[in-house]
């Protein structure tokens, strides 16, 4: 870790495939991280998430070690190469110098710009200047990954963006309330019509020929219409590797905060 930064901790809250771009690049560049989790994630990307470690008690994602963790010694992991994962819904009592609030809601939950001195918060929901200091722009497009000191990110459209013509339907939603099972796993290639699952007996179906790029957790309690999974048409997609959008998501993150220690903020 960089001796320059080692007094800037940053806490994470959310550990997703999105939050983990961010947490990636932050750790990679020398800064102390403590991830912030559920106690039962809803990630789907789970290949490419730090809040994996939650269930499996660890999580390389592409070379970066995160595991699960206590409060007592977050402090001290976050100081190492490691990444430590706490089960902690709300902020632990930690003296943080930056919160990043990347559980992607959509909407403000608990996050307030009193949290620490340098709140940046990912997508629609917050405003820059009220409820943070910064927002992150999430939407696809030419604005992604900008830096916003004032105002809102783009409104979510609830659609995802489209992908080889595919768009809403990439998405796999539960049939039913209740717990999920799998019949396949992460990094499959299935045919349109293959049932990989089922909710209360109720099938979840490839929606077309792809590559399965995220599940949800095994035995995950899921409500109707929840986001369970995702499919990429993109056959020879690497999913171990973050995408180009938690990336990019990741890089405004990264520069918020160097922004903010060189006083231009």
């Amino acid at each position: 870790m960089s001796a320059r930064f080692a007094d800037v901790l940053v806490v994470l809250r959310g550990g997703g495939d999105l939050a983990t771009g961010a947490g990636w690049r932050l750790k990679r560049s020398g800064f102390p991280l403590v991830v912030c989790e559920l106690e039962r994630p809803l990630t789907v990307r789970r290949s490419v998430a730090f809040s994996t470690a939650v269930d499996e008690g660890e999580a390389i994602v592409e070379g970066v070690r995160a595991v699960r963790a206590t409060l007592a010694d977050a402090r001290a992991l976050a100081a190492t190469a490691v990444v430590p994962v706490l089960v902690s819904p709300g902020l632990p009592p930690l003296e943080a110098s930056v919160v990043v609030d990347a559980r992607m809601a959509k909407h403000a939950l608990d996050t307030t710009i009193d949290d620490a001195p340098l709140v940046v918060a990912l997508g629609p929901g917050y405003t820059a200047g009220v409820d943070c200091h910064a927002v992150v722009e999430t939407k696809r497009g030419a604005q992604l990954g900008r830096v916003l000191w004032s105002g809102a990110a783009a409104e979510n459209t609830g659609t995802p963006g489209r992908i080889v013509g595919h768009a809403a339907e990439r998405v796999l939603r539960a049939p039913a309330t209740g717990a999920i099972h799998w019949r396949t796993e992460i990094g499959r290639t299935v045919a349109a019509g293959t049932v990989l699952g089922d909710v209360e007996q109720s099938a979840v179906t490839a929606p077309f020929d792809g590559l399965v790029r995220g599940l949800i957790a095994e035995g995950t309690p899921v409500s109707r219409g929840l986001k369970i999974g995702d499919v990429d048409p993109r056959t020879d997609t690497d999913w171990r590797q973050i995408s180009d959008k938690a990336l990019a998501i990741g890089g405004g993150v990264l520069e918020a905060v160097l922004t903010w220690l060189s006083g231009r903020g």
